[in-house]
Formats: C-alpha cells, sequence, structure tokens
C-alpha cells in the first residue's frame, strides 16, 4: 500500500484541496542565493541572517532552509535552491497544495529508488522517507 493525498493530510495537515495550481507558481527566482562552496548549514545560516527586522529576503531563506533540512529531507549537506519557488510562495502567502508536491517528491524519491535497487546501486538518503515510517 502507498501513502495517498488522504495520509499525506492526516500525517501532515498540509493543504491537498487547494484549486491553485502548482505550475503556475514562478519558474524565475525571485533572488538569487548562493549555496555552493558556502560551508555547509552553518555558512547558509551565516550568509543570509541579518540584524533588525526580518526582509522579505531573509524570510525566503529560512523557509528555504526549513524546506529542505525538515520537509523534503535533501540529500546534500547544505542547502540547495530546489525548493525556491515554494519558499517564494509561502512568503508571498500564495494558495498552493503543498501536501500534493510533497507526495508527487515522494512518488519521485520512491520511483528513483526502486531504478537504484534493480540495478544494485546504492539508494541515497535524501527524501522525505519520514512519511514512509509514519
Amino acid at each position: 500500500m502507498t501513502p495517498t493525498l488522504i495520509d499525506i493530510t492526516m500525517i501532515t495537515g498540509l493543504d491537498v484541496t487547494s484549486s491553485a495550481n502548482p505550475m503556475s507558481l514562478n519558474t524565475k527566482n525571485q533572488y538569487d542565493f548562493r549555496t555552493k562552496s558556502i560551508g555547509g548549514w552553518s555558512g547558509y545560516v551565516a550568509e543570509y541572517m541579518g540584524t533588525g527586522s526580518v526582509t522579505s529576503r531573509e524570510h525566503i531563506a529560512f523557509l528555504l532552509m526549513w524546506l529542505e533540512k525538515f520537509l523534503f529531507y535533501g540529500s546534500s549537506c547544505g542547502a540547495t535552491t530546489n525548493w525556491q519557488f515554494i519558499a517564494e510562495a509561502l512568503e508571498s502567502k500564495r494558495q498552493f497544495p503543498l501536501g500534493k508536491i510533497l507526495l508527487g517528491y515522494l512518488y519521485q524519491m520512491l520511483n528513483n529508488a526502486s531504478a537504484k535497487i534493480a540495478v544494485g546501486s546504492v539508494v541515497g538518503v535524501g527524501g522525505p522517507w519520514w512519511l514512509l515510517q509514519t
């Protein structure tokens, strides 16, 4: 048995009913974030943490880190911009079906893992495996 949209709602409480089309989210990023050769997560935080009021850029940088580390669980040891379009949508308070995106990514991860197992390759640790463990 595989996870369904109802499972995503029950486990995470994320929106799966929004009529918003996730493909209508910005494909061009609002900000450029340097993520390569920055020194992992601590370097990323040091680079994008400011003082005083939180700017839109800082908020997106935080959301990007949170999405990568805790929701989509990236396989890298540092930040990427893979989920920046979601961070920007969250920051601008746009409605979109985050639960559907998460479930789609879970199925993509399972497909990649199955293909690697079939040829005897090592399966990477990145991805939302936590959804299958609940």
